[in-house]
């Protein structure tokens, strides 16, 4: 295997150590809620007792720089959407950080969202996730249901808080006014108000809310357009947040970082912590380093980190699956081999299998 080469999490000021239920409580009775099992995406992405894959822009390797070549991104994401992956994912890296080496797809998310809803036809597309409390959640809110609309429904709201300090500073500095330093430390605060504020905007006609980080919406005027389905909104990365609060408030988490051994007991943990009697689906990332003998064994590195063979990571995501995984996000910055020949036999070796 090649040296491994992946972002510095070590600048990551979160820690994903939690103490996490043993007990088998999972409710296999629990559905999903009524409007989001018949939104076209999100039921698309999120099936019960099924495992989906998504892709992480570029949607292909880039092992040895920070910067992708992205000259093919629409190409290859109409060919993941052609092979039947579930979602592609876009990433929010405002800057470059010399010591997060990764820029995710380079490209402001939404820009590039609209242009992968061009290029594509049925595949979900969304966030993973756009850091919020960096962005005024009326700016969120208009950017999501345009391209809810733009995309005919296929568009999913991923939303964190950003754990790099190194990010926080800039509106600041860029606007020549004193950083306040609780703009970092009260992220996850913002971080929910913002949450709360966008779909007040998104559900109610001239909305009203009252917040301590945005203002006020008095309900005298209206966010336009108006969207058919309610917009699907998933907590990206733990979020600094409760898990009473992912169990209940987020539509579905996408996390990382994850020990395999620890999947059920999330699962589980989600499932005692949730009080509206309806399915909160956990889904989390790897790092992939696809090799070309699909029989090469299955590695895994730092809990995010996945080296093998497709039929060995196949065997590795089934077991996965059966702890109750509902989504995994793939990021193939680690993989050298060409872009259309990776997800050629990701389809073949593993999406044929689930």
């Amino acid at each position: 295997m090649s040296e491994i080469k992946l972002p510095n999490f070590s600048v990551l000021s979160q820690k994903n150590e939690t103490a996490f239920t043993d007990k088998d409580l999972e409710d296999r009775s629990l559905q999903l809620q009524p409007d989001l099992a018949e939104h076209r995406s999100f039921n698309q992405v999120f099936k019960k007792d099924k495992l989906t894959f998504g892709l992480i822009a570029p949607f292909k390797g880039y092992p040895d720089s920070p910067f992708p070549d992205v000259e093919d991104l629409g190409e290859v994401a109409g060919l993941a959407d052609e092979l039947g992956f579930s979602a592609l994912w876009v990433r929010d890296v405002p800057f470059l950080d010399p010591k997060f080496r990764d820029v995710g797809q380079g490209y402001d998310p939404m820009v590039t969202l609209g242009y992968l809803v061009a290029k594509t036809k049925n595949i979900a597309i969304g966030t993973a996730g756009l850091i919020s409390p960096l962005r005024e959640p009326i700016h969120i809110a208009k950017t999501a249901v345009s391209m809810d609309k733009l995309s005919r429904g296929r568009f999913l709201l991923g939303l964190s808080t950003g754990d790099r300090p190194v990010e926080y500073p800039a509106p600041g500095v860029l606007s020549r006014q004193p950083v306040k330093e609780a703009d970092f430390h009260n992220r996850a605060e913002r971080f929910r108000e913002s949450w709360e504020m966008i779909k007040v905007l998104t559900q109610q006609d001239f909305p009203k809310f009252k917040g301590n980080y945005y203002g006020n919406l008095t309900g005298s005027v209206d966010l336009v357009p108006k969207i058919e389905k309610r917009l699907p909104m998933i907590a990206i990365g733990r979020a600094r947040q409760e898990l009473d609060w992912l169990a209940n408030t987020a539509d579905a988490w996408i996390w990382h970082g994850v020990n395999p051994d620890d999947t059920k007991k999330i699962v589980n943990t989600l499932a005692e912590l949730n009080r509206d009697g309806y399915w909160r689906p956990f889904g989390y990332a790897n790092f992939v380093e696809l090799t070309e003998n699909p029989h090469e064994p299955a590695k895994l590195y730092n809990n995010i980190y996945l080296s093998g063979g497709s039929l060995s990571l196949a065997e590795f995501w089934a077991e996965q699956k059966e702890q109750g995984l509902a989504h995994i996000s793939i990021n193939l910055k680690p993989t050298r081999r060409p872009a259309k020949e990776t997800l050629q036999d990701i389809a073949e070796n593993v999406l044929s299998k689930f």
